[in-house]
């Protein structure tokens, strides 16, 4: 078992910076997602700590030992990559032993480890197929399986659930969960699916054109994101954005959208950002409630487009001044109808503000 330390590590091919003064300690046995828009830098960090990358600055140490110096087959690291990298004319067990066979272990070893591995991720009826004769799960749990067996002190996942249905994702989420309680080992795992990220992660590192942008808790990161990208980022579905200007009283700070003057929002207590400035309010889609006409805070708008999930319905608003619609999120059965006029409440304990610059100013919890 190991940590994995990262001091002010950078990358860069050419002009182009990859990724940009990284520093972040992974706890031995701690399960971190590296989470990012495609081309963020996610797996050019994973990577760097693999040793399939150079790092251009800074410092890697796994295990409390600096890695500059050491070759990516002895860091005691097995990654498990989005392609599967199966063998197609080995069966199962001849892919899970192959590393094993290549370092000289013993036959006997190889088959024990083999077994256990199997047994683990509940493939013992497979390992006499081949790749060609499993489904898209089942080859990744081969994979799996291959790293399992050489029992690193570190797992990498790269985007190991993107090549299958949704159905088969959740089902391998559910697993991978269910493997990090069983071996107890360090994991870092990367992808671009927030959803992902926030069933999986003791703690997720977003990452943003090659920059760490905020690192934390699931739970601490959709609450208390520190600024607008990781707002906008984290959550499904996505947070609204409404381009306000904050005015202040005796009362406390009232926010009123920029494009039309309306009064949307009122927060007891004084919010510390300049008189009249223009700011962003973030609401979430469940944090919008429907309302009546007469509440001096409703918001009017009418309903674009319905989407009925079950049990729960997306309505898509249009409102007078607003460049985009707004989300509402209604739980339970919903009588909405596209074309259909409503007004909308906003939750002052679950909104957010950020500042021009996009940086948190309040957090709505």
């Amino acid at each position: 078992m190991a940590s994995v330390e990262l001091r002010n590590v950078a990358k860069s091919f050419g002009r182009v910076e990859a990724v940009r003064d990284v520093s972040l300690v992974i706890a031995d046995r701690e399960l971190v997602v590296f989470v990012g828009p495609s081309g963020c830098g996610k797996s050019t960090l994973m990577r760097m700590i693999a040793g399939l990358e150079e790092i251009t600055s800074g410092e890697l140490l796994i295990g409390g030992k600096p890695m500059k110096s050491v070759a990516a087959a002895d860091r005691g690291i097995a990654m498990v990559f989005q392609s599967y990298a199966l063998y197609p004319h080995m069966t199962v067990a001849e892919n899970m032993s192959f590393a094993l066979k290549m370092m000289g272990t013993a036959k006997a070893d190889i088959d024990s480890k083999v077994a256990e591995a199997a047994g683990v991720l509940q493939i013992e009826d497979l390992l006499a197929r081949k790749p060609k004769e499993l489904s898209g799960g089942q080859r990744q749990r081969v994979a799996i399986g291959r790293a399992i067996v050489r029992k690193p002190d570190v797992f990498l996942f790269d985007e190991p659930l993107s090549n299958l249905d949704a159905g088969l994702r959740a089902q391998m989420r559910v697993e991978i969960a269910r493997l990090h309680e069983q071996l107890r080992t360090t994991m870092i795992y990367v992808t671009h699916d927030q959803v992902e990220a926030m069933t999986l992660a003791d703690r997720i590192v977003v990452i943003n054109r090659g920059k760490v942008e905020q690192i934390g808790s699931p739970l601490e990161l959709y609450e208390k994101p520190a600024n607008r990208f990781v707002a906008g980022f984290l959550g499904q579905p996505k947070m609204n954005f409404i381009p306000a200007i904050a005015t202040h009283s005796e009362a406390g700070t009232t926010l009123t959208t920029a494009s039309s003057g309306r009064t949307v929002l009122r927060l007891g207590g004084r919010v510390s950002i300049a008189d009249g400035l223009e700011i962003e309010l973030g609401v979430r889609p469940d944090a919008i409630s429907i309302s009546g006409p007469l509440d001096e805070l409703a918001v009017p708008g009418r309903i674009v487009v319905v989407e009925h999930l079950g049990g729960s319905s997306l309505l898509y608003v249009e409102v007078d001044g607003l460049d985009q619609l707004l989300t509402v999120e209604q739980r339970g059965k919903a009588n909405f109808a596209k074309g259909q006029a409503i007004h909308l409440l906003f939750d002052p304990a679950q909104s957010h503000l950020f500042d021009g610059a996009g940086n948190r100013i309040r957090s709505g919890r």
